[in-house]
């Protein structure tokens, strides 16, 4: 609840961004969990809450439903990004152990010039 009637809560109310699902600017970056805003650390149990989602959709926002599958699909997009980083990197490793030897004369040439 804001007090909008408020300068106070005017400005707050005009400082207030909402998007439905992720803008393109942030849509390309790494995104990370900030363990000080989780809902099981920050409310008691038995706590009421609500979501923007939920919010939105009482007040007449008519397209939960395909940001929903859009969000699906990216989930899905990014779970094989991983599967397919994960992979890169086992091969990589593999790699590294079987040329180990060749590796080890020129790991120490270079460190004679200072790498």
């Amino acid at each position: 609840m804001v007090p909008h009637k408020t300068p106070r809560g005017a400005a707050a109310l005009g400082r207030l961004k909402i998007f439905e699902g992720i803008p393109p600017p942030y849509d390309k970056k790494k995104r990370m969990v900030v363990p000080n805003a989780l809902r099981v650390l920050r409310l008691k149990p038995g706590r009421k809450y609500t979501t923007i989602s939920r919010l939105s959709r009482e007040v007449g926002w008519k397209y939960e439903e395909v940001v929903k599958r859009l969000e699906e699909k990216r989930k899905a997009k990014s779970q094989a990004f991983y599967e397919r980083k994960k992979e890169l990197e086992k091969v990589r490793i593999r790699a590294l152990k079987n040329k180990e030897g060749e590796l080890k004369n020129i790991q120490q040439t270079i460190s004679t010039f200072g790498y």
